[in-house]
């Protein structure tokens, strides 16, 4: 049991390192529905496009994040905050529409935003729904990117275990047969992580906080 999720886990940790290869390699899969979301949370604005907070320039820190396997929630909450500097007067009336907040209201936040006026109970309750709405969005875009990634990983993880499945039987002389089957069932065994160092430090941190 121990041999063959060391091979699932060998298996996992070379396809891992597939986001060597130009644009990410694997580690790119799934980031599509993060794109989509982002493309409809970031409307247009010709002051902000021209700055480093562009729609290029977002999805650009956000896919850098995605490829790394920074920690999910931390990945939520830069992809909120950025989205959340593009709140203008100009891109408002396009969020509102995306995330079902009253457009007049929401353009009297970003207005108060930029003047840095205080606001208003009912300038209040939106931004707030505003900022649930984004958390709910962005959630549903990186399940689904993760549910994504995790699917290739496993596809291309099921050639790489039986390949070294097989070129150690070869050199143990054993069954090749039976080594291409150990291949398969240590695929699905391995543990899955966008990125293997972080997921160990993750696991580290873990048990440092039950010990303490």
């Amino acid at each position: 049991i121990a041999a063959v999720g060391a091979l699932g886990t060998a298996a996992f940790g070379l396809v891992d390192t597939f986001k060597a290869l130009p644009g990410g390699g694997i580690s790119r899969a799934g980031f599509k529905f993060i794109r989509q979301t982002i493309v409809t949370l970031t409307p247009p604005d010709a002051t902000i496009d021209a700055g480093g907070l562009s729609r290029e320039s977002v999805l650009n820190t956000l896919t850098s994040h995605w490829i790394n396997g920074a920690d999910a929630a931390s990945q939520i909450n830069i992809a909120k905050s950025l989205i959340k500097l593009r709140l203008t007067p100009a891109t408002a009336p396009g969020l509102a529409i995306a995330t079902g907040v009253s457009a007049p209201v929401l353009t009297q936040v970003a207005t108060s935003i930029a003047d840095g006026t205080a606001l208003t109970s009912q300038q209040s309750d939106a931004y707030g729904r505003f900022d649930l709405m984004l958390s709910t969005l962005l959630d549903q875009a990186y399940q689904r990117a993760d549910q994504r990634y995790r699917n290739a990983a496993k596809l291309a993880a099921v050639p790489v275990s039986i390949a070294l499945a097989l070129v150690a039987a070869h050199v143990l002389g054993s069954s090749l047969p039976e080594a291409a089957l150990l291949g398969l069932i240590a695929t699905p065994v391995a543990p899955i992580a966008k990125d293997i160092a972080t997921a160990v430090n993750t696991g580290a941190q873990a048990l440092q906080t039950l010990k303490g």
